[in-house]
């Protein structure tokens, strides 16, 4: 299943939003991408922004803005955006799937962008900008990793030049640490002194992390989650044998 994903969101990429090489692109983010205002009806119809040269975002009224909040898990703003998201669902989405089964990865993958849509929405109701990526739901699955598999070491490249060293970590302590730097960046949003139109939805990140790391427990199997375990210790990459995931 994370392949399929990580699939149709290269489909997507291509098909609908023309790789980010024509005018498909900014189109489908004004069409397709998830804008608060429109859902909550806080943002005056026919208002908007400016979203690329000579292309002006409306506001309006149509009925598959209620689809949005799926859709806009598909859709990118670039080639980075895309790739970057695709990076981190293929270093956590396989293994937090190898402990679910794909139909249930699939629901708990979709719920967690549902919840990190919310929490875009409820941070800032009245947003006239539309949002895509897959970050929110992806971010559900990192928050599920972190329940589940707390103490397997992941190796993180420092960059020091001239030095270049790879070191093992904890996987709690790279995930903690992004989850904090989300939250102080998010800050000056809720003080009503950030920028919304920033290009990051921090609290939609916060919002799926935080959704996938109490959902995970429901979607788990146990007889999943022992055999993922005993290849873990097999492969000596539990911090100790002790640990539970």
């Amino acid at each position: 299943m994370t392949g399929l994903i990580l699939s149709a969101l290269a489909v997507v990429w291509v098909v609908v939003q023309g790789a980010g090489f024509s005018d498909l692109l900014v189109r489908s983010v004004c069409t397709l991408g998830l804008v608060p205002g429109e859902l909550t009806g806080r943002a005056a119809i026919n208002d908007g922004i400016a979203i690329a040269p000579g292309l002006f975002c409306a506001v309006d009224a149509e009925p598959i803005n209620w689809a949005t909040p799926v859709l806009s898990m598909f859709l990118h703003g670039s080639w980075g955006h895309l790739l970057g998201n695709a990076l981190f669902l293929w270093v956590f989405g396989n293994n937090v799937e190898d402990v679910m089964g794909a139909p249930r990865f699939l629901a708990f993958y979709l719920l967690c962008g549902l919840a990190a849509a919310g929490a875009h929405i409820a941070v800032d109701p009245a947003s006239k900008i539309p949002t895509v990526g897959a970050s929110g739901a992806i971010s559900g699955v990192m928050g599920a990793y972190l329940v589940l598999f707390p103490q397997v070491r992941v190796r993180m490249l420092f960059v020091l030049p001239p030095f270049f060293r790879v070191v093992p970590v904890a996987a709690w302590l790279v995930l903690v640490w992004w989850l904090v730097l989300q939250v102080l960046v998010g800050l000056p949003q809720l003080a009503g002194l950030g920028d919304p139109r920033g290009g990051v939805a921090v609290w939609a990140h916060v919002g799926g992390f935080v959704a996938g790391a109490f959902l995970v427990r429901a979607f788990e199997r146990a007889d999943l989650v022992e055999r993922r375990r005993a290849m873990l210790l097999q492969r000596g990459l539990l911090g100790d044998p002790g640990d539970r995931l």
